[in-house]
């Protein structure tokens, strides 16, 4: 990892992916870049204040980087709306990590456009990390997630290049789901057949796992499987809390089931309710899907 570029609003949210992000700099070598966006959709006079009191302290902010963490770092304002002026930063300086602080509900705007994670996350080639747990060092335990396609293979190939997780514990998890317990009839299946059932799907799931982590190349991986018996997003909470892992990573490309993870209410859920932090690896963009 070459580049760092950490989306700051000077709150303490913020200064959680700041130190996260100084941290991985320090740790990885790498360089730094802190950007602050400005609401562009205001009066001017404001417009021109805001800008004059964020440039002194990203000033401030880099004068501290540099003499209590030796680490030198590029600034920058940003006029836009705050997804907006994220993906504008992102492709003019090209990191190869984007980190944000945890997601700050606010409910009519995450009704009706996303938040500004998942919309970035929808629109940027570069991984995106949200910082929910104070930073205390090295990560100890990550979560990869799978949904078994190609698109997944891929993301989980790039992870390693990362070096988020060199020194920590890995674990893959795959939600499977088990049909027959969904359709109607399924509660007038007797009780021993839905658990003999429920045991052959997970049998298959977990074969169908370790096929795919050998094509993967990640055999020294711990393999999770779990059954989808609520919604996906809260197996995946569910399953970081029962791993004690303090890092899930978002790898699926698919679109549909657990697939979802990237492209919808998944992702969106998880960024909201993970009390630890989360890696979000996008997919490679189709142009033909626009």
């Amino acid at each position: 990892m070459k580049k760092i570029l950490v989306a700051t609003d000077f709150s303490e949210r913020s200064d959680r992916a700041l130190r996260r992000a100084t941290l991985l700099a320090r740790q990885l070598k790498a360089s730094l870049a802190v950007v602050h966006v400005i609401d562009d959709d205001q009066p001017r006079r404001i417009v021109d204040a805001e800008q004059k009191q964020a440039s002194t302290l990203l000033r401030q902010l880099a004068e501290t980087l540099r003499d209590v963490d030796g680490l030198d770092c590029e600034t920058q304002v940003i006029l836009a709306s705050p997804f907006a002026g994220i993906v504008k930063a992102v492709v003019a300086l090209n990191p190869d990590l984007l980190v944000l602080g945890p997601h700050r509900r606010q409910v009519l705007k995450d009704v009706f456009i996303g938040t500004t994670a998942e919309r970035t996350i929808r629109s940027v080639a570069c991984p995106v990390l949200m910082v929910n747990a104070p930073p205390v060092g090295s990560y100890k335990h990550v979560l990869q997630t799978t949904d078994l396609t190609d698109g997944s293979r891929d993301a989980l190939r790039r992870f390693p290049g990362l070096k988020l997780g060199d020194t920590a514990k890995s674990s893959l998890l795959y939600v499977f789901d088990a049909p027959a317990l969904r359709l109607a009839f399924g509660h007038s299946i007797p009780s021993d057949d839905q658990k003999h059932y429920l045991e052959d799907e997970q049998r298959h799931a977990a074969r169908d796992l370790s096929r795919f982590v050998s094509s993967v190349g990640l055999e020294g991986t711990r393999q999770v499987v779990r059954y989808e018996e609520a919604a996906a997003q809260h197996e995946i909470l569910k399953a970081a809390k029962t791993e004690k892992a303090d890092l899930v990573v978002l790898s699926t490309h698919g679109k549909t089931g657990v697939a979802k993870l990237l492209l919808g209410s998944v992702t969106e859920h998880v960024l909201k309710s993970a009390t630890i932090d989360v890696l979000a690896i996008p997919p490679v963009h189709d142009t033909s899907e626009k």
